[in-house]
């Protein structure tokens, strides 16, 4: 991030397609040939791991921290690599344009991907062998952990048969005998995921777009990750959590946040050399350019609670070895190309130590105007170089939502000051967007919504809602609506 930019910020599932959900496909090359038409740099989205149904299809809990997303598989580029046929591909459901129906796509693509693979048998093919052995530190553990939960009907790995639970060599031997179809199929599946990927990232490379992609800091307890390496987070001899994550009391709540992921064993992680942190880093690394480590602030102290606990209450802080880590790091990726994801209530050791390594922050505008504070960080004229400006997030309303819905008298007078005028509520996004794009902060980050000054329904996660997110999609043609204004805007600003 050396140079005045800007970007969108678009998970892949939003992008529109015939398929129920947005993929890799022709949409998604759409998507980059319109970022650098308006001079874009830059492409931000979400996780890439794989969601479920039954964690409300969140990509930040995942079965793995390393897989990606089968739903984003293209039908369209798999029938053009000859493993579906053209008539396999039309949808037999009109799917919703405007949503992600998961269960209904799950079902779908599901029996395309069987297809695929049954014709992807038949061949010989040189590149999933290489593609198996550049991967080989995740891959077979997650595709047998994967296909160990659907035979033991969806239990979590703990209430596995000890043998396994465990990962006795004699009881993982039978079971890889026992389910060889399946482990093959789901790393047939992941290779898959890579080519295409691979295809679209080049796309970016000749665009002259960099992909921002987002690693959350924790993993989910019942995932691949904690079964394969139950040494390096802080679980008990049962393999049950002895302590989990989350956040203390703030003013968004009286009691914290209570996640309960595991934490980390950090003092195992640091005789290992923090090797599987390089692992993870280097692998998603080579599927995007930048990185944004979603709740920085935990890897320099974290929020400990004791397993159990109804709140966050009863937690309290402790130090991670960020220094430890993060020289490690820059050993093996000299340019570390990361955004500290530093909302929220921040210490000054958090803030030092992004300094230290020159980490860019974020900076969120709908967070600016709620308190009669001149020197509010989220100001823009209070904005030092290497930050990242966004009007809002993934989990904040939209721009035109915030304006109708949640802002208050005295927040909305703050707004129209800092403007310098009063604005109609449907002008709000685009004046967001222009203090974004005209600030100091050397990337500005939009959302598309508020590119296209959506409302609400818009919203792409309600955190204090188990279900009904990450539904949102761009419509048929709606890519394209605000585009002149795009690009005259990044122009202006210095940032084509």
């Amino acid at each position: 991030m050396k140079k005045r930019s800007s970007g969108i910020l678009l998970h892949p599932t939003s992008l529109p397609s015939p398929y129920g959900i947005g993929d890799l496909g022709p949409a998604a090359y759409e998507f980059v040939d319109f970022l650098a038409r308006t001079g874009q740099g830059y492409w931000q989205i979400l996780p890439l791991t794989p969601t479920d149904t039954e964690t409300g299809n969140s990509p930040y809990s995942s079965a793995s921290a390393f897989a990606c997303n089968p739903l984003l598989i293209s039908p369209e580029l798999l029938a053009k690599d000859g493993l579906l046929e053209r008539a396999a591909i039309e949808p037999p459901v009109q799917f919703s344009p405007g949503i992600v129906d998961y269960e209904a796509v799950t079902q779908y693509k599901t029996s395309l991907i069987d297809t695929a693979f049954t014709r992807w048998r038949q061949a010989d093919d040189e590149d999933f062998d290489r593609f198996c052995g550049e991967n080989a530190s995740w891959l077979e553990d997650y595709a047998l952990f994967t296909a160990l939960k659907e035979y033991r009907g969806g239990l979590p790995w703990n209430l596995w048969p000890a043998g396994l639970r465990d990962r006795e060599p004699e009881a993982l031997a039978g079971v890889r005998k026992d389910l060889a179809d399946r482990i093959l199929r789901l790393m047939f599946i992941q290779y898959i995921f890579n080519r295409q990927w691979s295809a679209l990232k080049g796309h970016c490379l000749d665009r002259g777009i960099q992909i921002i992609g987002d690693l959350p800091i924790y993993v989910s307890y019942d995932s691949a990750d904690t079964w394969a390496h139950p040494e390096i987070f802080d679980l008990g001899q049962d393999g049950t959590p002895r302590t989990v994550a989350g956040v203390p009391p703030d003013y968004f709540s009286a009691t914290g946040q209570l996640w309960g992921n595991p934490v980390y064993d950090w003092a195992t992680l640091s005789r290992d050399g923090f090797a599987w942190w390089v692992q993870r880093m280097g692998h998603i690394l080579k599927l995007v350019d930048m990185v944004r480590v979603d709740h920085f602030r935990g890897l320099v102290a974290f929020w400990e609670v004791s397993a159990g606990a109804k709140t966050a209450l009863e937690g309290h802080w402790v130090n991670a070895p960020f220094d430890d880590l993060f020289r490690t790091l820059l050993r093996y990726y000299p340019d570390l190309p990361v955004i500290a994801e530093d909302l929220g209530v921040i210490t000054p050791d958090v803030t030092e130590a992004m300094h230290r390594y020159g980490f860019p922050g974020m900076k969120i505008l709908l967070f600016a105007f709620g308190e009669d504070n001149p020197m509010h960080p989220y100001l823009p004229h209070n904005f030092e170089e290497n930050c990242v400006v966004y009007t809002g997030t993934h989990d904040n309303n939209t721009a035109l939502g915030w304006f109708r819905e949640d802002i208050t008298p005295e927040d909305k007078g703050r707004l129209f000051a800092y403007l310098g005028r009063e604005v109609p509520a449907e002008e709000v996004p685009e004046a967001l967007a222009r203090l974004a794009m005209a600030s100091v902060a050397r990337l500005a980050v939009l959302p598309m919504q508020d590119v296209l000054g959506l409302d609400s329904a818009a919203l792409m996660n309600r955190p204090s809602r188990k279900d009904g997110n990450w539904k949102w999609r761009l419509m048929p043609g709606e890519m394209t609506v605000k585009e002149q204004w795009l690009r005259e805007l990044t122009k202006i600003y210095g940032r084509a």
